[in-house]
């Protein structure tokens, strides 16, 4: 590493607010809030998504979420996991914005509750009401570079395309189209969904992806704080192999030292 990667920051900018740290992370299926507080801040993470329909982030008379993870210090991205229509996805992130003032969302609507894949119809006519209403919607789609490409023009200030479906832990099951939705987007690009391992999320930073959302893999982990440990830096090594750039594949060996000259 030379002295100017050294000292210049590699960060990346959404909707106007900047990070260092590439890893955004869940806020569900852990044993406790406490047990989530600590995932995130091993995994390094300076972003949390959380389920406006599940996560107490309003009422203080139960046990809230912002006692463990304080938003002053991190930024919360409320979604709108388990809607299944635009209409749906568009009250829960009002609702959002009444309790809690954030702008920053992240839609996604769902098509049916068997896959969770996202009907991007709904989706994208969600995001066109959000955009006008004001919001900075980071948008969860299909790994699809021309539905990308209409959220982009949708006013979607991230796209972030599913590796594979929700929780499944799969790992990115289609890198040409991934690559696709890089190389045509003007807003970052962030998978979400189905990374299951550490090698999962540094292949997604590898094709040039600016983050990796993750939950499960995280939350199910048989250790959670090792993992997200082990999340952190392979989306840190993913991001400097991408920078790096890689080797040229070759179809047969290629020696390290040449054969010429041998006694």
């Amino acid at each position: 590493m030379n002295e100017m990667t050294k000292t210049v920051a590699d960060t990346w900018t959404v909707a106007g607010r900047t990070f260092t740290s590439r890893l955004i992370v869940g806020t569900g299926k852990y044993k406790d809030f406490a047990q989530n507080a600590a995932a995130v801040e091993a995994s390094g993470a300076e972003i949390v998504t959380v389920a406006v329909r599940r996560v107490n982030i309003s009422d203080p008379k139960a046990p809230m979420l912002t006692d463990y993870i304080d938003p002053r210090k991190i930024t919360y991205l409320p979604n709108t996991a388990g809607c299944f229509t635009a209409d749906d996805a568009i009250r829960t992130l009002r609702l959002a914005r009444e309790a809690g003032g954030w702008d920053l969302v992240k839609l996604e609507v769902l098509g049916e509750a068997r896959t969770l894949y996202p009907d991007m119809r709904e989706t994208l006519k969600a995001c066109e009401v959000l955009a006008k209403e004001g919001f900075a919607p980071m948008v969860y789609c299909v790994d699809d570079p021309i539905a990308a490409k209409q959220l982009e023009e949708a006013g979607a200030v991230a796209i972030m395309p599913l590796g594979a479906p929700i929780g499944s832990g799969l790992g990115i099951q289609n890198k040409v189209t991934v690559r696709l939705i890089v190389e045509g987007a003007n807003v970052p690009v962030l998978v979400d969904a189905g990374v299951g391992t550490a090698s999962d999320a540094a292949v997604a930073m590898e094709l040039g992806c600016d983050g990796v959302l993750m939950n499960t893999a995280i939350a199910e982990a048989k250790d959670p704080l090792r993992m997200a440990r082990a999340m952190k830096l392979a989306v840190e090594a993913g991001r400097d192999a991408y920078l790096a750039g890689r080797m040229a594949t070759r179809r047969y060996a290629d020696p390290s030292s040449p054969l010429a000259g041998l006694i």
